[in-house]
């Protein structure tokens, strides 16, 4: 196999969890989405204090995964064809490590060293990953798969960048990636399925299309009052409805401009 499928990208999500904003991980580097930084090419620093769409954070990973790691996956295997989960490990370890062109346990699969396996276990640090890369050893050799189409989402992030690890929402994005791969095949419901992110911004935006609309009623509520008013009269009431639109038009510039900065 040579392309990524759903069972493959969900797989690999499935290890990191996501984080739709900036934050810092353990080592104090700027990390976002799927464990996304900066080193790869796409700058994560524009991400601090401004969550995106899941649907984003889904589309760089994948995108990332296609462009940059698949092509490096495929050359240190030239000439072995790769199961579904043996491509799924491999992605998984180099997305981690970026290490797949000069691990050892590659080099001895390719000559059938069957040291491959313990080998695969050279990669153990920090002490955390030790979990996700038996995991990832037990799939590439016996195909066992340990995701189940669900991410854990850590919803909350401080000033800081450090995230809070008691915000964790485990959430089903297998739509998601079938969607990102395939969209001609993405079932109705799903499509019709926005998530928190997108509910809010679709509700920011219909409030400012009722501001825009409370606006316009006010204008011209407030002219037919002035006009019945005469001179010195007339004037500061037109002054007063004119500040009084300039500073609401402000308010709800604003809000636009809060708005798209969270849906890009």
């Amino acid at each position: 196999m040579r392309t990524l499928t759903t069972k493959i990208i969900t797989e690999i999500a499935y290890h990191e969890g996501i984080v739709r904003e900036a934050y810092l991980d353990s080592v104090g580097v700027w990390t976002w989405s799927a464990g996304i930084t900066s080193a790869s090419g796409h700058s994560v620093e524009r991400y601090k204090r401004n969550p995106q769409r899941l649907s984003k954070c889904l589309e760089v990973y994948v995108w990332l995964l296609r462009e940059k790691y698949l092509p490096a996956v495929l050359r240190a295997f030239e000439g072995h064809d790769l199961t579904e989960a043996q491509l799924a490990a491999a992605l998984s370890f180099h997305w981690n490590t970026g290490a797949i062109e000069r691990a050892s346990w590659v080099k001895q699969f390719m000559a059938g060293d069957g040291k491959a396996r313990s080998s695969f276990m050279n990669w153990k640090r920090p002490a955390e990953i030790v979990p996700r890369r038996k995991a990832e050893r037990d799939l590439f050799f016996d195909g066992a798969w340990s995701g189940d189409g669900t991410v854990l989402e850590w919803t909350r992030v401080s000033d800081a960048g450090r995230i809070d690890w008691s915000s964790g929402v485990r959430k089903d994005v297998s739509a998601h990636m079938a969607a990102i791969l395939e969209p001609a095949s993405i079932p109705q419901a799903a499509t019709e399925a926005a998530t928190d992110n997108e509910r809010t911004s679709l509700a920011q935006s219909t409030t400012m299309q009722a501001s825009v609309a409370q606006i316009g009623a006010a204008v011209v509520t407030g002219g037919t009052a002035v006009s019945a008013l005469d001179g010195t009269a007339q004037i500061i009431a037109v002054t007063a409805c004119v500040v009084i639109a300039l500073a609401a038009l402000w308010i709800m510039r604003e809000r636009v401009k809060k708005w798209a900065g969270g849906v890009r």
